[in-house]
């Protein structure tokens, strides 16, 4: 519902503000203009979906002997210790803790397909120990903000974009995502512990968050005493041996549980090919939305409003891929979009494209995941579940900005 409107928004403003190009200052060719990028942006986006399907085939292969070979339980197993203190109005032991712990360890791994699934388990259960049945309850909204913080381990689909649009290393926004995503879950965390009165100076949560929040403030400081040639080949390097890491422990999983790898791969890799046929119609729709906003002169317009408002701070760069960050609460789809529009005007490789990536894969769509995990239980006083997973956006924007500017600026 939130994309028809703002799909619809695109269209009608860039037609207003064509009209009053065209009328008050003479603007004869904005019109020309907004139809060829109808044709062009249409083009892209089917040429776009199509050049997916190999690494979305390769990667969601991966994916599945992962899922498999226990990545999944394993990391599970590693996390309950947290949850346990994060979620004290659960009985200990109940069958809850799984779905929940599963659901969040899919999420980190970009399973997708089994997070959602696990998540709305997850919720089902949580309305049985709720209480009041309409009204959201402390472990409910702990459980959605860490869902929204979007904490996620291998950023796939935002490496795939990158890869099709000829990045040269596709994976150099993997480390700024993974330490921007991890500051937006931890003050997701800390706001709802405040609006809950959670300890979270126990042993276990110091423990968990403590020693990550050190580890991650250990790389950025250590990143800062590079010199930028040196902190680019260190990025990467250090990126792509974590990632060829993943895959190896993946299979290596798999094969100690006697599953058959290369079988595996396959089953996983046809989801793929079939995910990037999907999203066909999907990205078109977007992307023609998009360029007729942009072709009318109104995203110029309103990136030079954003970069007035922000003149004060200096370099303004940042302002260009801002549109990411505030369409991701609202829409994935929309803010994929504009990430790719970001990417094709800017460059792949520029600043700006490098940044609308680490905001797509900085924060999760917001309101989409509180609407259907909470609609999924009938919930309608979501009391302050909003409020906590707009400030885990809002922390995961500002790290992802810092973040850019130390890697890519």
């Amino acid at each position: 519902m939130v994309l028809n409107y703002i799909w619809v928004g695109f269209f009608v403003v860039a037609f207003i503000v064509a009209l009053v190009k065209l009328i008050f200052f003479g603007d004869v060719s904005v019109f020309p203009e907004i139809m060829n990028s109808t044709f062009d942006n249409a083009k892209l986006g089917f040429e776009l979906s199509l050049g997916l399907t190999g690494v979305m085939t390769l990667w969601l292969g991966i994916m599945k002997i992962g899922e498999k070979g226990g990545a999944i339980s394993y990391l599970s197993r590693g996390i309950s210790p947290l949850f346990n203190k994060l979620f004290p109005g659960i009985p200990k032991n109940h069958p809850v803790h799984g779905s929940m712990v599963m659901n969040i360890a899919a999420n980190m791994l970009g399973l997708d397909n089994a997070a959602t699934p696990l998540g709305l388990k997850a919720m089902t259960e949580l309305q049985e120990l709720n209480s009041n049945k309409s009204t959201a309850s402390n472990s409910m909204i702990m459980f959605l903000v860490l869902n929204t913080s979007g904490l996620t381990l291998i950023p796939i689909s935002v490496m795939v974009y990158r890869a099709q649009l000829g990045a040269a290393d596709p994976s150099d926004i993997f480390l700024p995502i993974l330490l921007s995503t991890f500051f937006s879950t931890l003050i997701g965390i800390i706001a709802v512990s405040i609006f809950q009165k959670i300890n979270l100076w126990c042993k276990e949560v110091l423990f968990y968050l403590g020693g990550v929040t050190l580890l991650i403030s250990g790389i950025i400081y250590g990143f800062t005493l590079l010199s930028s040639e040196k902190l680019s080949l260190v990025s990467s390097l250090t990126a792509n041996i974590i990632l060829f890491g993943i895959i190896i422990v993946f299979i290596l999983l798999a094969v100690k549980r006697k599953i058959n790898v290369y079988d595996s791969f396959i089953e996983g890799a046809k989801e793929g090919f079939k995910v990037a046929i999907k999203i066909i119609p999907y990205l078109v729709a977007v992307l023609v939305a998009i360029g007729v906003f942009r072709a009318s002169g109104a995203m110029d317009a309103m990136i030079e409003g954003l970069r007035w408002l922000f003149s004060s701070f200096g370099s303004t760069e940042f302002v260009d891929a801002l549109p990411v960050a505030f369409m991701k609460p609202l829409s994935g789809g929309g803010a994929r979009g504009l990430m790719v529009d970001a990417m094709n005007n800017y460059g792949v490789d520029s600043f700006v494209g490098r940044l609308a990536c680490t905001f797509q894969g900085a924060t999760d769509t917001t309101f989409y995941i509180i609407a259907v995990y909470f609609g999924s239980v009938k919930i309608k006083n979501t009391r302050y579940a909003v409020t906590a997973g707009l400030l885990a956006d809002f922390a995961g924007i500002i790290a992802a900005i810092f973040i850019a500017y130390l890697f890519f600026g």
